[in-house]
């Protein structure tokens, strides 16, 4: 009777230490399977010692001793219960094996640079146009050019929204590679045409199709990697935008101006099919598809339910639409807070070099232009550390409080630094030296970009895995309202009432938006709640 209690207590010391998890099942009285067992050998979990499973095994079926009373059934197995439910509710680090590690970076390389070639198809024409307005056959002027511009933001907010919902039902992986290579058959067919109507058309066409891409990496994003590692590896994968945007000019431009205003188009076109084809081949929807276990017990239960996924028939899509976005008060907070976030990034994008040539007495654009291009350097940098800093808050709580509400604190330091950033660039006297006020536009992005990264992972951990992509494309939609409320009614304001009410417009943004994330400091995550209730679930029985 000793040894068999001392050997349950080591097997419960090392279900909470981690090391094991194969080893709670013999000790249930129930014969339906751990959602914490692995699934083959090649699981992300590391499987115990060979020696500590038959010492298990020794000690439970007793042929080494003598015949004694059982141990009662009743009064360990809610221990056991307990431990698995504080086990699933912890933060704590998982042990991935070798396998799936190199897997996951192949997943992660792959939505990183298609995401990066979404911005490359995305801005050849920005980069394209003025080649197009020197071009004589063209007949063309920087009015229609406009017009064609204006089309896109439009198609393409509409789109994140449509293509989050729609996309739900289908393979995230086939969705991103099919997207980006759509969008780079546009910009070749673009490339044929002569007339406005074709230009128009095709520009509408590339906008409605680039929704796709955002909405799909996040699911990507959500099964690959677990709650207390996502914000470093959203964090990282959110620096594509950066990398597509450094890239458009240098591909767009060059080839444009080397070869010609079709190659413009055509060049981003031929690397988009190719990098489609690469993301096929690099990336899978989930660990399960290459035969790996989910990185969070949870997600394999919202994936299979009570039942199998056979006999419980799937929700419709406008159904899980409305019951876990639309009707979920936290979303639309997440989804107003990031409308005034894009408002802000909008309005410092479209407007500041104005501001330097008006009230700074920078001589040109160029000048101006080379003074805010630190914004983008900036927002790469704030980009990662906010992620690292979220992970951090999420690990040293150790399984307390909200893991949404550890990266909504995160945004609102960053939210406090953005206001601070743009005071300092207002009151930055016109003589101060190019670099100094390089730096400051710097930080501006610097705190920037760590909230419009973080808000969408919020919005992605709030839901459950298959509303992921809805919830994305509605905060997109909502983002890029705030940004077409940066353009015409800022200019109004600039216009009617100065550039000091600009920049109280953008601090107010702020504002709002650190009001609407004050109450959102203790969110949990949906894998914590699904543990939680699993939990209350445990100690009923």
């Amino acid at each position: 009777m000793l040894a068999n209690q001392m050997q349950g207590r080591c097997v419960l010391r090392q279900q909470r230490c981690g090391t094991t998890v194969g080893l709670v099942a013999p000790l249930r009285s129930s014969a339906r399977p751990s959602m914490l067992t692995p699934r083959n050998p090649r699981g992300l979990l590391k499987r115990a010692p060979a020696s500590t499973a038959s010492g298990a095994a020794a000690a439970d079926d007793g042929s080494n001793s003598k015949p004694e009373a059982p141990v009662p059934a009743p009064a360990a197995q809610p221990v056991v219960v307990a431990e698995v439910a504080q086990a699933a509710a912890a933060p704590a680090a998982p042990q991935y094996s070798p396998d799936f590690i190199r897997r996951r970076l192949f997943v992660f390389f792959g939505i990183v640079i298609g995401y990066s070639s979404y911005y490359l198809t995305r801005n050849s024409l920005t980069y394209t146009a003025p080649v197009m307005v020197a071009d004589p056959s063209l007949h063309m002027d920087i009015t229609q050019i406009g017009a064609m511009t204006s089309i896109f933001p439009i198609a393409y907010g509409m789109s994140k929204f449509v293509s989050g919902v729609l996309g739900a039902r289908f393979s995230p992986t086939v969705l991103l590679a099919g997207g980006l290579m759509a969008t780079a058959a546009v910009n070749i067919a673009f490339g044929f045409g002569t007339s406005l109507a074709w230009f128009c058309f095709f520009w509408a066409l590339n906008g409605t199709l680039q929704g796709v891409g955002g909405p799909c990496c996040a699911r990507i994003l959500t099964t690959w990697f677990a709650s207390n590692e996502r914000g470093t590896y959203w964090g990282m994968w959110n620096i594509a935008h950066n990398l597509g945007g450094f890239a458009a000019p240098l591909v767009a431009g060059g080839f444009a101006k080397a070869m010609g205003w079709k190659w413009g188009m055509w060049a981003p076109g031929v690397i988009g099919i190719a990098v489609g084809l690469l993301v096929l081949m690099a990336c899978r929807d989930k660990p399960e598809d290459v035969g790996h276990p989910p990185v969070e017990p949870v997600s394999e239960a919202a994936a299979g339910g009570h039942g199998s996924s056979a006999s419980k028939p799937k929700a419709d899509i406008w159904g899980s639409l409305v019951k876990h976005v639309l009707k979920n008060p936290y979303i639309w907070g997440m989804a107003l807070t990031y409308f005034f976030i894009y408002v802000v990034r909008q309005g410092v994008t479209s407007w500041f070099v104005f501001y330097l040539i008006k009230e700074k007495g920078i001589e040109d654009a160029a000048q101006a232009a080379v003074r805010v291009s630190g914004l983008e350097l900036g927002g790469l940098v704030g980009s990662l550390v906010a992620g690292r800093l979220s992970d951090g808050l999420i690990a040293g709580a150790k399984g307390k409080g909200g893991n949404v509400g550890k990266r909504v604190t995160v945004v609102m330091w960053y939210t406090v630094g953005i206001a601070a950033a743009l005071l300092s660039f207002q009151a930055l006297p016109a003589s101060v030296p190019a670099a100094l006020q390089w730096a400051n536009v710097f930080m501006i992005g610097f705190f920037l970009y760590g909230p419009q990264m973080l808000i969408g992972l919020c919005g992605a951990e709030l839901v459950g895995p298959d509303s992921v992509g809805a919830s994305e494309g509605f905060l997109g939609w909502i983002a890029y309202l705030g940004a077409a409320n940066a353009g015409i009614p800022l200019s109004i304001i600039v216009k009617e009432y100065g550039w000091n009410a600009y920049f109280a417009t953008l601090v107010g943004a702020c504002a709002l938006a650190l009001l609407l994330l004050s109450p959102m400091t203790r969110l949990r995550s949906y894998v914590q709640r699904e543990a939680a209730r699993k939990e209350r679930l445990a100690k009923a029985e």
